[in-house]
């Protein structure tokens, strides 16, 4: 995949905007056209990083000119060559740059002269918290139509059915995707020629921004509309791939494609899957990030932590969320309705200190556990008092979300057979020898190691996809 090089000078509306856009620039923003790509586009970058040196005055005669030629035809068609030639510059400290980023370094260019589609939330804002509705509201030579909200609303604050509403800020339509229809209807559609993506996600399979995405890829490409995915970081730091493919019959809602729970991507990197593998065939453009790469914690980023739900407050509770997640359907509070959701769970029939006792023999690395009490005041469980166990992240290298989910889930079995019942998970988890393993008590971590076979195919799969080191 080629980079693309930015050179287009950025008409800010404020001296602090034009400062910005001239700072980002500097970081040699890229951009990726999926649909498109040409040899050509080597030719800025490639040239960006040669310097003119002294030399003497050379007739030039047709030789000369047929062999430079010959040199530069050779360059322009070795894209190899290139790559090898320009090296990236290297990654200042806290320095990431987002696809809207990237965007505004482009002064909108890309998106000149289309009528814009936005599908967003509170999670689409650029390093200095500006939000991508009021940039691309404001874009030169950009048309924003109309907006379109995920799961939780354009505020990101909902936990139920999300009605269409309108904007008051900007009077445009706000399209639910999440309520009377999942998908872009042909009415939401009309008048739009490209939709734009910018969401951060959490980084697991069952989070229904993927899906989101997925199906209104589908849409654009039925109705030969672009779509443009503004890249944001995977929050799990997109190097590790844990827990269970997904049956390829149980595709949902929250399985959008089969793939483990965590697969270790961005949302772009999905994109461009999703695109080729499900043979959607939409006009696909992600913008790229800058500086970012796979094994940088989302605090060393220099972003701001937005939660993209209400119940994922803190990265600590992001960390802990693929693991405890998949307890919910079978009867387990996660802590929803709580002032620390996801960094406890509990139920009416769990003994804190017994559960504990269990959890503290199998020595879960990364963790510290501790007894927790707790009441609901919705979800799950609400209104009654639950006993169960506290996390905290002690080692973020050595923490792995899923053995700590399969640890509980295996101790509730033992301990609370007639109430816990494994097979509830299957929602979730989506594999069904993962849960019958569970079920009959086999130990998590040979539970763990029987992924591997399944995982080695979607490995050498995601891996023609990545966009990051």
């Amino acid at each position: 995949m080629h980079r693309v090089a930015v050179y287009s000078t950025a008409l800010a509306a404020d001296n602090q905007a034009a400062a910005r856009a001239t700072q980002i620039r500097q970081h040699a923003p890229r951009a990726v056209n999926v649909a498109a790509q040409s040899r050509t586009s080597l030719v800025p970058k490639f040239r960006s990083r040669i310097r003119p040196i002294p030399c003497r005055e050379t007739p030039l005669t047709p030789g000369l000119l047929v062999a430079a030629a010959c040199v530069l035809f050779s360059l322009l068609a070795s894209p190899r060559l290139c790559a090898q030639s320009v090296p990236a510059p290297a990654a200042p400290n806290g320095q990431a740059l987002t696809g809207i980023d990237v965007l505004e370094a482009e002064n909108f260019q890309p998106l000149a002269g289309k009528h814009v589609g936005l599908i967003t939330n509170q999670t689409g804002v650029d390093r200095e918290g500006r939000s991508t509705i009021a940039l691309l509201a404001h874009a030169p030579g950009v048309k924003l139509v109309a907006l379109f909200s995920p799961e939780h609303g354009l505020a990101g604050a909902a936990d139920a059915s999300v009605p269409s509403s309108v904007d008051p800020t900007t009077g445009l339509p706000i399209y639910s995707l999440y309520g009377e229809t999942k998908r872009p209807t042909d009415a939401m559609l009309n008048g739009v020629d490209a939709l734009v993506f910018d969401l951060q996600d959490a980084g697991v399979r069952f989070y229904t921004y993927v899906t989101t995405m997925g199906y209104a890829m589908e849409a654009a490409a039925g109705h030969h509309i672009a779509f443009y995915v503004l890249d944001r970081p995977d929050p799990l730091g997109g190097a590790r791939v844990e827990g269970p493919m997904l049956d390829p019959d149980r595709t949902s809602f929250t399985a959008y494609f089969p793939m483990p729970v965590i697969p270790g991507m961005t949302l772009g990197e999905m994109a461009r899957m999703f695109n080729a593998e499900n043979h959607i065939g939409c006009d696909l453009h992600v913008i790229e990030m800058n500086y970012w790469n796979r094994a940088e914690w989302f605090d060393r980023t220099g972003l701001k932590w937005i939660s993209p739900s209400p119940n994922l407050r803190s990265l600590q509770a992001e960390l802990i969320y693929p693991g405890l997640e998949i307890l919910q359907n079978a009867g387990v509070s996660v802590g929803r309705g709580t002032s620390t959701p996801f960094e406890q769970f509990g139920a009416p029939w769990i003994h804190a200190q017994q559960l504990l006792d269990e959890l503290d023999r199998h020595e879960i690395p990364g963790v510290r556990l501790s007894p927790a009490q707790f009441t609901p005041a919705s979800g799950l469980h609400q209104g009654e008092l639950c006993e169960g166990v506290r996390i905290e992240v002690t080692d973020r290298a050595a923490f792995d979300p899923m053995r700590l989910g399969f640890e509980i889930a295996s101790s509730l079995r033992q301990l609370y057979p007639a109430n816990f019942d494994p097979q509830k998970m299957m929602l979730l988890l989506g594999s069904q020898t993962t849960v019958d393993q569970l079920a009959r008590g086999d130990a998590p971590p040979a539970i763990a190691a029987s992924w591997k076979e399944s995982l080695a195919p979607f490995m050498a799969m995601r891996a023609k996809y990545l966009l990051y080191p």
